[in-house]
């Protein structure tokens, strides 16, 4: 780890020319951005976790991409309102390096996520006979397993891979602190880390590979029945809209990454470098709590009880 005595410090370069008034303008919308998010989630794991009716393995994976929404939310927000408030761009190695896993693993918890959701809506629609024997209780934790596993062991085999080799550069063109933009500042790269980063691409490669084809199959399957087209449209919509939102917004970043212009305006390339941490944490949760039945009918019925609560508190 020589690369620790390298430099102690970072420096955000994307927060050089934000003025006081401008990081208070985005303190004050981040700010309840983070909070509607972490709002948003815990509704939805409270209400899966509360109802009995919704410990099923789909509703159960639901919870579990829901709880990696706070996770990469709680990764960036934090840190970010701070570097706001106190009026610094200036984050210590141990945050960076805390932050670089938080980020990481979230990213690729989404797609482990979305994967396992895609292989339980394909045996529930395609082999409906089989849906039951093969999704046990066993097989769910083992799901989870996996959908948690695979993310944090794959950020820290990077990390620790990247971490070996001293540090060129501390300027960090970006508003949080990731693995990529550390792999950059150090001041080589071996081919056994050149590898391992072509093996996990691999496999995520490999997991949206999968989830495609299996909503291609579950599409195609869905033509020939009218019962398979109402559970598509009640159970895997929101899936595939929650998929097609992350992928959207990590293309985006992923370009920004690649092909980041700097004739584009500095507030265009934050915007462009955030939104993957940023917008599927706050809107999938409520793609969810609108499209699934079961989730709505229980918000709908929480906020009719409260409502009356309310009346009856006012006519006492």
């Amino acid at each position: 780890m020589d690369n620790i005595s390298s430099y102690s410090f970072f420096t955000l370069t994307a927060l050089n020319d934000y003025s006081t008034s401008s990081r208070i303008t985005i303190f004050c919308f981040a700010l309840p951005g983070y909070f509607l998010t972490v709002f948003v989630n815990l509704v939805l794991i409270s209400i899966i976790l509360l109802e009995k009716i919704l410990h099923q393995p789909m509703y159960i994976f639901v919870c579990s991409l829901c709880l990696n929404e706070l996770y990469g939310a709680t990764g960036f927000y934090p840190p970010f309102l701070y570097y706001l408030l106190m009026e610094t761009n200036v984050i210590s190695f141990g945050d960076c390096v805390i932050q670089s896993f938080a980020i990481f693993s979230y990213a690729v918890g989404e797609f482990t996520n979305l994967t396992v959701m895609a292989f339980d809506r394909y045996l529930a629609i395609c082999r409906p006979l089989y849906y039951h024997t093969i999704m046990t209780s066993v097989t769910v934790w083992r799901l989870l397993t996996f959908i948690w596993m695979f993310p944090c062991l794959t950020a820290l085999v990077m990390l620790l891979m990247t971490l070996r080799f001293p540090l060129c550069m501390n300027q960090i063109d970006k508003l949080y602190c990731e693995t990529w933009i550390l792999e950059r500042l150090a001041c080589q790269v071996d081919i056994a880390q050149f590898v391992m980063s072509g093996i996990f691409a691999c496999i995520n490669n490999t997991m949206i590979c999968f989830v495609f084809c299996s909503y291609i199959k579950i599409i195609i399957a869905c033509k020939h029945s009218v019962q398979n087209h109402n559970k598509f449209m009640t159970t895997c919509l929101p899936h595939l809209v929650a998929l097609l939102n992350y992928v959207l917004w990590s293309l985006i970043n992923v370009s920004y990454v690649r092909f980041g212009s700097s004739i584009l305006p500095q507030a265009f390339k934050n915007f462009m470098s955030v939104s993957y941490v940023v917008v599927p944490p706050l809107v999938n949760p409520i793609i969810y709590g609108i499209v699934l039945t079961p989730i709505r009918t229980k918000i709908i019925y929480a906020l009719q009880k409260l409502r009356r609560k309310d009346k009856a508190e006012q006519e006492i």
